[in-house]
């Protein structure tokens, strides 16, 4: 089907109001990044178990305190109604959620696994993240992530390695990201 009343600018101003509603979703990131890093401590210090639902049960926090520290820093924390890619955004979040207990699954084979399975779970949604804000370097993190639970994978690492490496990565790029939304933000 051919769409002749596509306009481009439009897809291009949705993908400008998400960015600028979310800082480019960069303070998600960096707090999905926390969470992780926290679960690997837990992981560490307590249980492999422990670990595991600390990683769900923190994950339920992530957006609301992005959007709490993104509206401290001076981000709107919202998206227009009409917004097409909210929608997108929403569905990929349902998606993610789904995959929780195919996660859960793999941890009662391997406890490690969870991890991982999360980490590719989580690759694949920030591969969306792309089209979601018009920002490619979203592709770069969901490579990296997908690649890093592949080699966690493969190397047999624990839950604390992985949980950490999935923690380090997002805390890197959440920075990068918000790094880049500063930087657009001065040229305007």
């Amino acid at each position: 089907m051919i769409y002749k009343n596509l306009n481009i600018s439009n897809l291009h101003e949705a993908q400008g109001d998400m960015r600028n509603g979310y800082g480019y979703g960069s303070i998600g990131v960096f707090v999905s990044g926390i969470v992780w890093v926290f679960s690997s401590l837990i992981v560490n210090y307590h249980s492999s178990q422990k670990g595991i639902w600390t990683l769900i049960i923190g994950g339920m926090f992530i957006f609301p305190i992005a959007t709490l520290l993104g509206k401290l820093m001076g981000i709107k924390g919202g998206h227009q109604k009409n917004n097409p890619f909210g929608k997108l955004a929403m569905e990929g979040t349902l998606w993610m959620i789904m995959c929780i207990p195919l996660a859960y699954g793999l941890s009662l084979i391997k406890v490690e696994w969870f991890f991982q399975g999360m980490m590719m779970v989580i690759a694949g949604r920030y591969l969306t993240f792309a089209s979601i804000y018009g920002i490619r370097l979203y592709w770069v993190l969901g490579i990296i992530l997908g690649l890093a639970a592949y080699a966690l994978f493969r190397m047999e690492a624990g839950g604390f390695p992985s949980a950490l490496t999935g923690g380090l990565i997002e805390i890197i790029f959440g920075i990068v990201i918000y790094c880049l939304y500063r930087y657009d933000k001065q040229k305007i």
